[in-house]
C-alpha cells in the first residue's frame, strides 16, 4: 500500500485543519492541510513536500521520499526516529532539499546501530543527485541582505517569498542575534549524495549551516560524494564533534562569513581522481567574499583532524584540480590544532592575494596552525604563501620557517607512510587508526596539546586526549568512526 503526505502551504477553499483520508482502490492517501502532523501507519512510502508547519515524526518503519525543496516552517519540529531512511527525489523540478528554517529544528537523533540515513531516490545514485540538508538559524553573522546587517540569504537559490532560505537576525523574525540558537539534533546520521545546483554554478552543500547557533547538537555526521562541499559553515557559533567527509568532490571543512564555533574529532578521505573545478581542498576559510574587516571574523577552531589527501606516495599526483590541504584566505582567523594532513599537493597555504593580508593573523596570533604532522605532502609546498603581505612574513621560505618554529611544535614528514597509520589510503579497507606502542609515530600518539589561550576557559573540546588525528591508536577513541558509516 502506498501513501502519501503532500504538504499543502495554503487550500483557500478547504477549511480543515486535521487530514482526512481518500479510499481509492485500495490506496490510502493522506491529506495534511497547512502542513498537518503526520500519522502512525506504518510500513509506508510516504512524500514529504512544501512547507510542514506542524511537528512532524518520521518513524523507522516507512520510507521517506523528499519531493522538491521541503521546508519546516513556523518554529515547528521534525523529528527522525533512529533506523530512518530518507530519500531525496534526483529529477527535474522534483530534485529535493531539506530546509529547516529559523525558529524550526529537526531531531534527528540516530544511534551507532541505526543510522538516520539521507540518501538519492535513484537506483543508481550519484554525487549531486540531491540537494542536501540546510540550517537556518538566528546565530551572528557578518552578512547583510536587503541592507539589513546580520541578514543572510542561503547559497544555492533556495530562498523564496516567504524568507525561508533565511539566516540571521535583524529582521522581524529574529530582531537580534541569538549566538545560542537551537536549530535540533544531528546525530549519527549520514548523508550520501547531494550537492545539487539549484542555479548555474550554485550549488548547496550536503550539510549547509548558516548562522547556526551553539545549542545546537551535531556529532557523528558521515558525508558521502558530496557535489561541492561536504560541510560548510556560515556565520554562527555552533561547536561539532566525530565529522566525517568521504570521497567530496570540492572542499570538505568550508568556513565562511564568521563562523567562530569549534569542531574537534574529523575523517576527510578523499578519493584521488575526484576533484572539482574550483579547486579541492580538505579546508577552505574566509572571512568573507571580499577579504573585508567585518564582524564577527570568522575564527573556527579545529582539533584532531586526519586529512586525508589524493597522493599515497610523492609520485602519485592524482587529480590536477587538487591544490591544498589548508586554503586559508580573505582575512579569515581560522586555527588548527593537534591534526594530520597526509598526501595533499600542498600542506598549509596562507592565500593573501585578496582583501586585508591573511598573514597579519598568523603574525597577531590570531590564526593558530600547532601540533600538527604534514605527511608526504609536496616536499617544496608542505607550507606555501602566495599573496603581497604588508606583514613582516613576506615569502613562502619565511612562513615556513615560521611553521617549523618549535614553539608552535609542528612536524613535517617526507613520505605518508612516516606518519604510521595502518591503512590510510586503501579504499576497500580504510583505515586511519595510527599504530601504537613502539610501532607508532611518537608525536603522532602523544604530540597533542591544549594549553594555547585558544583554549582558556572552554568546555567543549575534550582536552585529555594524546594523539593527533581524529582516531586513537585503542579504546573508544580509536572505533568511533566504525559501525554507523559507509565506506564505499
Amino acid at each position: 500500500m502506498k501513501k502519501s503526505l503532500l504538504f499543502i502551504a495554503a487550500l483557500a477553499l478547504l477549511t480543515v485543519t486535521g487530514c482526512r483520508k481518500i479510499e481509492t482502490d485500495g490506496e490510502i492517501q493522506v491529506v495534511v492541510v497547512n502542513g498537518g502532523g503526520g500519522s502512525t501507519t506504518t510500513g509506508q512510502t510516504i512524500t514529504l513536500q512544501g512547507r510542514i508547519s506542524a511537528d512532524t515524526i518520521l518513524r523507522k518503519q516507512n520510507t521517506y521520499i523528499l519531493k522538491g525543496l521541503v521546508y519546516m516552517v513556523n518554529n515547528k519540529t521534525m523529528t527522525i526516529e533512529p533506523g530512518t531512511v530518507i530519500k531525496g527525489s534526483f529529477s527535474g523540478s522534483d530534485v529535493a532539499a531539506l530546509i529547516i528554517t529559523r525558529g524550526s529544528k529537526i531531531v534527528a537523533q540516530g544511534t551507532a546501530t541505526e543510522p538516520i540515513i539521507f540518501t538519492s531516490l535513484s537506483p543508481n545514485p550519484a554525487s549531486g543527485d540531491w540537494g542536501g540538508i540546510v540550517l537556518c538559524g538566528k546565530a551572528s553573522i557578518n552578512t547583510s541582505f536587503n541592507g539589513i546587517t546580520g541578514l543572510y540569504q542561503c547559497e544555492g537559490g533556495i530562498d523564496n517569498a516567504n524568507g525561508d532560505g533565511l539566516a540571521g537576525s535583524g529582521d522581524a523574525v529574529a530582531p537580534t542575534p541569538d549566538d545560542n540558537d537551537n536549530s535540533g539534533v544531528l546525530s549519527y546520521v549520514r548523508i550520501e549524495y547531494a550537492g545539487y545546483a539549484y542555479q548555474p554554478d550554485k550549488e548547496i552543500n550536503s550539510l549547509t549551516m548558516a548562522a547556526v547557533g551553539r545549542g545546537t547538537t551535531i556529532n557523528n555526521v558521515q558525508v558521502t560524494y558530496a557535489k561541492d562541499d561536504a560541510y560548510e559553515w556560515f556565520g554562527g557559533t555552533v561547536n561539532c564533534k566525530y565529522l566525517i567527509a568521504f570521497k567530496t568532490q570540492d572542499d570538505d571543512f568550508d568556513t565562511d562569513n564568521g563562523f567562530s564555533g569549534k569542531v574537534q574529532f574529523g575523517i576527510i578521505f578523499r578519493d584521488s581522481v575526484i576533484a572539482d573545478i574550483s579547486r579541492s581542498e580538505a579546508f577552505e576559510s574566509d572571512n568573507n567574499a571580499s577579504g573585508t574587516t567585518a564582524t564577527p571574523v570568522t575564527k573556527a577552531i579545529f582539533s584532531n583532524v586526519t586529512a586525508i589527501g589524493p597522493r599515497a606516495t610523492l609520485n602519485n599526483v592524482g587529480n590536477s584540480l587538487y591544490r591544498c590541504a589548508a586554503h586559508i584566505r580573505r582575512n579569515t582567523g581560522i586555527s588548527i590544532f593537534n591534526s594530520i594532513i597526509l598526501g595533499w599537493p600542498r600542506g598549509i597555504e596562507i592565500d593573501a592575494t585578496t582583501g586585508r593580508s591573511t598573514m597579519l593573523n598568523v603574525e597577531d596570533s590570531t590564526i593558530r596552525l600547532m601540533n600538527n604532522t604534514l605527511a608526504g605532502n609536496n616536499p617544496l609546498e608542505n607550507t606555501f604563501f602566495s599573496g603581497t603581505a604588508g606583514a613582516t612574513i613576506t615569502t613562502a621560505a619565511q612562513f615556513a620557517t615560521w611553521f617549523s618554529t618549535p614553539f608552535y611544535n609542528n612536524d613535517i614528514l617526507t613520505n605518508v607512510s612516516d606518519a604510521k597509520l595502518i591503512q590510510p589510503f586503501n579504499y576497500t579497507a580504510f583505515d586511519p587508526t595510527p599504530f601504537a606502542g613502539s610501532n607508532g609515530n611518537q608525536k603522532i600518539l602523544n604530540g597533542a596539546a591544549f594549553a594555547d589561550s585558544k583554549f582558556t576557559g572552554d568546555t567543549f573540546f575534550d582536552k585529555t586526549v594524546t594523539f593527533r588525528g581524529a582516531v586513537a591508536p585503542a579504546g573508544t577513541q580509536a572505533s568511533w568512526w566504525k559501525g554507523w558509516t559507509k565506506w564505499n
